[in-house]
């Protein structure tokens, strides 16, 4: 309303003091008029707010679904890997089999040559046939063994065979449920390029620098609140590990491989804020790396910063991942130094995929550089 009193005086001082019935009238035309566009603006503001959920809920759904794919991902490759193993084990026990085989047409013609042989000694010799009977007995029950044995690698096979045609189907299951899912992301991610498009739209004709500043300054607010409360929450409830994280400084490594392209305490957009963090430009879906032992205390959306990750490290610190693309922990799981916790994503209205990377103790922001070797 400031500016609608600034425009009544203006025209005001302006006119002639003959003309001042018509410029009331004027003066009421531009009331209206601008009342008009406060109240568009507002309603503007109002379907901005809107998009934002809606960026939020496409982001987690698109979150959602590449986690769900990698999942599959990795079950496919285990059930291809379990076939290639059947398949193996099907072709040693068919070897087995060839050797079993051998084994018995062996014994059969050794047992008929030496039936003959002993047949011949009886009558040429007049020897017990006691001997020779107990021989053909030894050699039936050697044949009769080797059969069972034959018909064991036999049934081995089959099952072989079944749990090899168990795990194509499975293998056929988990493709079709992928491609399902690729087909979600795909509609998702055209969803998520028309919320962007939108919002974009939206705060180029709402916002001026003044409150592109004061939103930045609420979303670190919101940011700043939240990791105090997360402490507040977990203070009963400590992290151990064979080496606190203080005594880390300058030995870890960074969470994903890629190019600082802000850093730590540098001015954000010429000014007056400052990067809390650093950015690091890495290819959508690199994985995120947790930088310690420790444990989730927040896996969610967030406006500024998408879909965030944050991880408790005990004595106060905790490690901030922002801007992923999905999320492969949630609260409460506890991580191991390197473990993969998230993929690099554009999520919170970032252009580009980048990873944002904070490290805070006690609630407060601390250059991260500091801690890497």
């Amino acid at each position: 309303m400031k500016r609608t009193t600034f425009a009544i005086a203006l025209l005001a001082t302006a006119l002639p003091a003959a003309a001042q019935d018509d410029a009331e009238r004027e003066l009421a035309r531009v009331k209206a008029a601008i009342e008009s566009l406060e109240a568009e603006q507002a309603r503007q503001i109002r379907r901005r707010d809107d998009g934002q959920d809606e960026l939020k809920r496409v982001e987690v759904a698109l979150a959602g679904t590449r986690a769900e794919l990698a999942r599959l991902g990795r079950e496919a490759d285990d059930q291809r890997r379990r076939q290639a193993e059947i398949e193996a084990e099907i072709e040693a026990a068919r070897d087995r089999l060839g050797d079993e085989h051998d084994a018995l047409g062996e014994q059969a013609r050794m047992s008929y040559m030496t039936g003959r042989q002993e047949l011949v000694k009886l009558l040429l010799s007049q020897e017990s046939p006691a001997d020779l009977g107990r021989m053909l007995v030894y050699y039936d029950y050697l044949n009769r063994a080797r059969s069972d044995r034959i018909a064991a690698v036999n049934g081995e096979i089959d099952e072989l065979a079944r749990l090899s045609d168990e795990a194509v189907r499975v293998a056929g299951d988990l493709a079709r449920l992928q491609r399902e899912r690729e087909a979600e992301l795909a509609r998702l991610d055209a969803d998520l390029e028309q919320r962007r498009g939108l919002l974009a739209t939206l705060d180029a004709e709402i916002e001026s620098a003044d409150e592109r500043i004061a939103r930045m300054r609420a979303d670190e607010a919101r940011l700043t609140e939240l990791v105090e409360d997360i402490a507040r929450r977990l203070a009963d409830f400590p992290v151990t590990s064979d080496a606190p994280f203080s005594t880390l400084k300058g030995e870890l490594t960074w969470p994903v491989d890629g190019r600082r392209v802000a850093n730590f305490g540098a001015l954000r957009e010429g000014g007056p804020l400052r990067w809390q963090g650093v950015m690091l430009e890495a290819a959508g879906g690199t994985v995120v790396r947790s930088v310690y032992h420790g444990r989730v205390a927040f896996a969610d959306w967030l406006p500024l910063m998408g879909l965030m990750i944050i991880v408790d490290h005990g004595e106060g610190y905790m490690s901030l991942y922002g801007h992923n693309g999905a999320l492969l922990r949630d609260v409460g799981d506890w991580v191991a130094p390197g473990e993969a916790i998230a993929e690099v994503g554009d999520s919170g209205g970032q252009a580009a995929p980048a990873l944002y990377f904070e490290i805070r103790h006690d609630g407060d922001p601390v250059d991260p550089g500091d801690w890497i070797r």
